[in-house]
């Protein structure tokens, strides 16, 4: 099986546990959320360690071992994003598989198990055309300002929703056409739906161009840009114009 196979066996195997657990109703919402993190955490972390003894993990529910940072291969997994809205039985929440090499995002699967579907950087669909009015993704529940600000700009319609995963893959399936975030994030919230979006042909970067590097030690990566390509120069110009810098 080759690494892009298994990223997609992975994610899809965690999401139909994930769904099956929420069927169960032995939990309800934040008791359910955190049994989805442990549960999808388990699994994933058995069959890498199975299919990919070599390789090194950066999970989200794992302690943060720096020795990892040492190895080239590192699986970069947040086995359930969007946990509140898995809790709450929303369909924006997602299982994010990805591989990065060399510090680079080289492929990764991001299933978003209750629309259902999962999208591989292996398997790219094409981009549908422009529309007349763009949309912009932005957390439902606290919107970044420069986001926010740059819709604006750019007469783009907000279109609020939940885990990073079902923001950066409703771009890829043409839903919107900018997910621009500056709120906070970790190597594991973008390193799947990057790998998944630029192989699509999206444009992805930190919000100042800058690319995104994974295998820190610290994993925090607070900002994000995945945008159609034919706009990413303006949205960089105006997140520059607003005085928005990068994070370090």
């Amino acid at each position: 099986m080759t690494d892009s196979e298994l990223a997609r066996h992975i994610a899809e195997t965690a999401g139909i546990l994930l769904l099956a657990l929420q069927e169960s109703d032995l939990f309800e919402g934040k008791a359910l959320g955190k049994a989805g993190d442990r549960t999808a955490n388990a699994f994933i972390m058995e069959a890498l360690r199975t299919h990919r003894p070599a390789d090194q993990i950066l999970s989200e529910e794992e302690a943060n071992d720096t020795a990892r940072c040492a190895h080239a291969r590192v699986w970069v997994v947040d086995p359930l994003d969007g946990t509140r809205e898995y809790g709450e039985r929303r369909a924006d929440w997602a299982v994010h598989v990805g591989l990065a090499i060399d510090g680079a995002p080289v492929l990764g699967a991001v299933a978003l198990p209750a629309v259902p579907v999962t999208l591989s950087s292996d398997a790219p669909q094409p981009l549908p055309p422009l529309p007349a009015t763009l949309r912009m993704l932005v957390s439902r529940t606290r919107p970044a300002a420069e986001a926010v600000a740059v819709a604006e700009a750019l007469g783009a319609e907000l279109v609020p929703m939940g885990s990073a995963g079902a923001k950066a893959m409703a771009v890829v399936r043409g839903d919107a056409e900018i997910y621009l975030h500056s709120g906070g994030q970790y190597e594991w919230d973008n390193c799947a739906p990057a790998a998944v979006a630029a192989a699509a042909g999206l444009h992805v970067s930190r919000i100042d161009g800058a690319p995104l590097v994974y295998n820190a030690p610290n994993p925090y990566l607070p900002d994000l840009l995945i945008c159609r390509p034919e706009l990413a120069e303006r949205v960089l110009a105006l997140v520059r114009d607003l005085g928005t810098t990068a994070a370090a």
